[in-house]
């Protein structure tokens, strides 16, 4: 295609219009005058074949416009293939002009051909067959004006766009005065903003002759001179140059100000809208208007439009199917009272409106027509089933309802066929969204998230108030429709309220979020910029490339002794300052290779060098240290993700990415303590396993802070939840308040110094510092005074005094015992100025504020969070230097890419130093239901997977220690030189036969139970009786040969039949005492999704298809 879309091509354009582009970019003619020597030469030379690709595309635009006229011409039948055709055609101009390299000359090309103008002026854009063809259009026409410089590659400013546009109004301007001086005062004087409309210009060539209008045309370059023996008449129209004109000099419509004035929610309209969220019906065969995530994207503003309008699509489908759902669970019939209805099920996902109402409308802010806010109070009976009414009372603040009107008119007793179209069987007359502020006490006073965490406020009866924000745009489109057309106030007829899946309700935050990033300036990283685009050396961001290496990094715990360090760098010269035996770990590792230094011959050698840590406290307090034996491919991944730069680690199942990032968290903490460093994760559960390794490291936990829902996963008796670390800071500052009064009754100095941390600085400063100071004197001379100088010198013997034998006698051993006890109570005062501003702030949400954005070091949350709650960190001036990210691979593109931007940029700079990727792009792909987004726009191909296809450098892991050596080779072929640690070929469990089972893994077949295989009781909810049976007949023997109920799984496919497998399973085994159930009966997806490094030793998994059942059973 490179060759297609060369420079060459410009050939076929008129030489004014070369022109024009060499006056806007000198440096173009030079390169054009060079290529055509090069194009006279090749036309000699290669037959022909030169020409050919230089002239394809202008030769493939004239085709369609044959195509195009050929469909409009009443006299023959319209041919299906040839619109099928032309809507091909399109589609591949469209991707021509999405990408760069081929936008870069391609788009004056397509300007030239007037193809534009052709597809608008052609009578299929308004047929019904050609609605598809028209969205074409539409998109065809918005990439063709996009803001961005096509020979550079810069986006360009809105000034930059103003000024090329004023250009193009002036000139025709010019040409008024040039060739209608006297007749178009009233065009050419006028500013460029009354004369720039679609309106104004059509009404100005409105009475135009033929050959006036094509004056304007060819003073504006538009069309070529004409021959002498030619006659406008048989080549123009002035329907052709009118709109040809006005596609070049009109003004566009400000697409950012479009994007600020559309609702987020999407409504009825849209909802059951095919033509824009199309059913699970596409083969992958046809065109669909639909935008493309490809490898590269234009700018940052062409990224995040084209993921903003994937995502809400997606979104809106998933609603379409949750409503569709709730609804014909509910049975909603027809009541002989107007606008009644009477509902003949019941959801737990809904419940019904007994009254809502507005009751704040804000006023606009300055230059915005919808309301600042719009809040409404919506009153439920949550009712008296306990599990019901637990959700609802659990829902929080930005969890996202639906209310609706429905006014089914089914009479009494239908039965809804949910194979069957909704729309044809249930009438929904509004849809509107809206944002939980929260829970309203019996005073109608907000419940605070706080209050709601401490007080687990318990209100009487059945009856719950929400208040609730409302679309200010959806308000204002509404109101606006009330008072034209006299419609209902759709606000005061909503009956149902129905809610979703907290996991997969974050669509209005990730959406919101992307629209606030549009209207900012995107600050990427330097060194992130060409890489996320897709555009430059895949390899820029890697650490090798960058000139602010780290060439010495202190590697902390991370080998256990100095062989292992040898072990882990195969390929580099270890030169140690020390003796073997002396060389013990912790290691300081100089890489020389990293020298930046200019005249300085890069090395692959590595200097080590011990570090003794000196005492900390003069108590015996063991220090958590890491105890994995790291392979060489860990320990590079580890390496790199210490350097600055985009580091990405591709981990096969077993390999122990979850040790490798949490090693990369610690080492950081304890190499550059003041830098934040920001975890982030698909889910709930990979972010509490993540957590629970860190704990477990040497890390002040003081300094970890766990957000968002889920924290109650964690399984730790400690809270690390916003509310529980400020509990924790609480506790722990009374404790070093009752240290501070033990010290300062040890020396008997007077007054309440323990009373605030305040008074306890003050006594640190002027008390505690002087005793230091007065002994560190007195010991001036340790070395050549006699042995017990340092212990009749301290002075905070007695503070020690639970300890027996603090000092030796011996001077050198006891003035490293002094320093310790000097660190020890250095240490607590502190922590005492650090936990000082929690006495100032009294409020629970502003000392959960405060410990985000100044106390915790090492910040946890998953993308949905941070998508959530991107607005708040900004304004709160949240910052971080370091970015983690786990399951990277099984995460939305946008949903990647916003977790970079949690913060303000610093000077017109990121701050950001690492960002570090960890997944697998050969298991799960983010989760997207539709077909049609998910293979034609290809929306399931994670920021993670898109790097490696463009080449960006990534560290594999390539042992695995989870399987059996068998079973591995099930799918170590899809990764390159995976192999098994040593254990897998050591331990008995890993060698062993499983009991009872012939095989480490096999496949059995069940045939038809009792005459039935596979039904389907509602679309897309699969069943086998047969199947589920056989599991727990398997199942029942396994635990008979002793294999624990807690290490077994049961794995299918589909909803359906996990539904039934924990029915058979509740009464085969449930009640039995010696069996018990499994610990897990899941849907597979969800359960890889959520539990993907829970290592479990049995699975059943279940496969269905075409009423045959394959079951998988290993011991892992």
């Amino acid at each position: 295609m490179s060759k297609l879309t060369h420079m060459s091509i410009w050939a076929n354009l008129l030489p004014s219009q070369r022109e024009d582009i060499f006056a806007a970019n000198k440096r173009l003619r030079k390169l054009w005058a060079n290529l055509e020597t090069k194009i006279a030469k090749q036309d000699k030379e290669d037959g022909g074949k030169s020409k050919f690709e230089r002239t394809f595309l202008w030769n493939l635009i004239g085709k369609f416009k044959r195509v195009l006229q050929n469909v409009e011409d009443e006299s023959k039948d319209v041919n299906v293939d040839d619109i099928h055709y032309c809507e091909k055609f399109l589609e591949l101009v469209i991707d021509l002009e999405v990408l760069l390299p081929t936008r870069r000359f391609f788009n004056a090309l397509l300007h030239a051909s007037h193809l534009v103008t052709h597809c608008v002026l052609s009578t299929l854009i308004s047929t019904e067959a050609g609605s598809l063809f028209c969205q074409l259009v539409d998109m065809l026409k918005f990439y063709a004006h996009f803001e961005v410089d096509e020979i550079t590659g810069e986006q360009l400013t809105h000034k930059e766009v103003s000024d090329r546009h004023y250009d193009q109004v002036v000139k025709l301007q010019k040409a008024a005065f040039k060739y209608f001086k006297d007749t178009m005062k009233d065009f050419y004087l006028l500013n460029v903003g009354g004369v720039d409309t679609r309106k104004s210009l059509t009404k100005l060539f409105k009475g135009m002759k033929l050959e006036e209008v094509y004056r304007f045309a060819e003073y504006l370059h538009l069309v070529s001179p004409l021959k002498e023996d030619e006659k406008i008449d048989k080549v123009y129209t002035s329907q052709f140059l009118v709109e040809t004109i006005i596609f070049k000099c009109e003004r566009r419509l400000d697409q950012l100000q479009q994007l600020n004035e559309m609702p987020l929610y999407p409504t009825e309209k849209i909802i059951w809208d095919e033509n824009v969220v199309p059913y699970e019906n596409y083969t992958g065969e046809g065109v669909l208007a639909l935008n493309k995530l490809n490898l590269q994207f234009l700018t940052f503003h062409d990224y995040l439009l084209r993921n903003f309008n994937l995502f809400q699509l997606e979104s809106t489908y998933e609603i379409r199917q949750d409503i569709e759902d709730v609804l014909f669970r509910m049975k909603p019939w027809h009541h002989e009272t107007k606008n009644e209805i009477v509902w003949g099920g019941w959801s737990k996902m809904a419940l019904l409106v007994e009254q809502f109402q507005i009751v704040e409308v804000a006023k606009p802010r300055v230059g915005e027509k919808s309301p600042a806010s719009v809040r409404g109070e919506l009153t439920v009976n949550v009712g008296r089933r306990m599990d019901v009414r637990t959700e609802w009372e659990a829902l929080r603040k930005h969890d996202v309802l639906f209310l609706v009107t429905c006014r089914s008119e089914a009479p009494m007793g239908t039965r809804f066929n949910p194979r069957m179209p909704f729309k044809d069987q249930i009438r929904i007359d509004y849809i509107r969204g809206c944002e939980i502020e929260g829970m309203l006490d019996s005073s109608d006073h907000l419940i605070e998230e706080y209050e709601a965490y401490e007080k687990k406020t318990n209100l009487q009866g059945d009856v719950r108030k929400y208040r609730v924000w409302l679309d200010p745009n959806q308000y204002r489109m509404d109101m606006e429709s009330r008072a034209e057309k006299g419609t209902d106030d759709v606000y005061y007829t909503f009956n149902v309220v129905i809610r979703r899946d907290p996991k997969t309700n974050n669509f209005k935050a990730v959406l919101e979020t992307i629209r606030q990033l549009l209207n900012t300036e995107c600050v990427v990283p330097d060194w992130l910029t060409d890489v996320v685009l897709g555009y430059g050396e895949p390899d820029s961001a890697h650490y090798s490339k960058m000139n602010d290496v780290e060439e010495i990094c202190d590697f902390n715990d991370t080998f256990l002794d100095l062989q292992h360090l040898k072990d882990s760098f195969p390929a580099y010269k270890i030169e140690c300052s020390a003796t073997d035996e002396e060389t013990l770990p912790p290691f300081q590792l100089q890489f020389k290779d990293l020298d930046r230094r200019p005249n300085v011959t890069a090395e692959k050698a590595i200097v080590v060098t011990p570090k003794k840590r000196s005492r900390r406290t003069p108590y015996d307090i063991k220090v958590n240290t890491n105890a994995i034996k790291f392979t060489p491919a860990q320990i590079e991944a580890i390496k790199s993700g210490m350097q600055p730069g985009l580091t990405m680690v591709v981990g096969p199942p077993g390999t122990g990415k979850t040790d490798v990032a949490v090693q990369i968290i610690s080492n950081i903490y304890h190499n550059w303590p003041n830098q934040r460093t920001l975890i982030v994760t698909h889910s709930n559960q990979a972010l509490n396993q993540l957590f629970e390794k860190i704990i477990a490291l040497d890390v002040d936990e003081r300094h970890l802070l766990r957000m968002g829902h889920g924290e109650e996963g964690l399984e730790t008796e400690k809270d690390f939840s916003r509310y529980g670390r400020v509990n924790y800071v609480l506790k722990e500052r009374l404790r070093l308040l009752n240290e501070v009064g033990r010290l300062q009754y040890s020396l008997n100095v007077p007054g309440d110094v323990a009373y605030t941390c305040e008074n306890a600085g003050h006594f640190f400063r002027f008390t505690i510092c002087k005793y230091w100071d007065d002994f560190k004197e007195a010991t001036k001379q340790w070395k050549q005074s006699p042995d017990g100088l340092i212990r009749d010198s301290f002075p905070f013997t007695a503070f020690f005094a639970d300890i027996n034998s603090l000092f030796s006698g011996n001077n050198a051993e006891d003035m490293k015992t002094a320093r310790a006890c000097w660190t020890h109570i250095k240490h607590i005062f502190d922590q005492l100025e650090e936990f000082r501003a929690f006495e100032l702030l009294r409020g629970g949400k502003d000392r959960t504020e405060y410990l985000l954005v100044k106390e915790a070091k090492i910040i946890a949350m998953t993308c949905t969070h941070a998508a959530l709650r991107r607005a708040d960190l900004v304004k709160l001036g949240f910052r971080y230097d370091n970015i983690i990210m786990e399951e990277a691979a099984q995460i939305l593109e946008v949903e990647t890419f916003i977790p970079l931007l949690l913060q303000n940029p610093q000077d017109g700079r990121n701050r950001l130093q690492r960002w570090i990727m960890i997944g697998d792009h050969h298991q799960l792909p983010p989760v997207v239901q539709n077909q049609a987004f998910q293979k034609y726009s290809n929306m399931e191909q994670s920021l993670f997977a898109r790097f490696v296809r463009l080449g960006v450098p990534f560290v594999q892991l390539d042992r695995q220690g989870r399987a059996r050596a068998d079973i591995a080779q099930l799918y170590s072929w899809r990764y390159k030189d995976l192999g098994n640690l040593p254990h897998v070929q050591a331990l008995p469990q890993f060698q062993a036969a499983n009991a009872g089972f012939a095989f480490s893994y096999q496949l059995i077949n069940v045939p038809d139970f009792n005459g039935q295989g596979e039904t389907q009781p509602s679309p897309y909810f699969y069943q086998n009786l047969g199947e589920a049976e056989y599991a727990c007949a398997l199942y029942t023997y396994m635990r008979i040969l002793g294999y624990p109920a807690e290490k077994i799984s049961i794995l299918t496919t589909y909803n359906g039949q996990a539904q039934l497998l924990r029915d058979v399973f509740d009464r085969r085994c449930s009640n039995n005492p010696l069996i018990g159930p499994p610990a897990k009966v899941k849907k597979l997806l969800a359960l890889l999704i959520s539990f993907s490094n829970i290592e479990l030793e049995c699975f059943l998994r279940i496969f269905e298809s075409h009423s045959s059942v394959w079951e998988f059973s290993s011991n892992i």
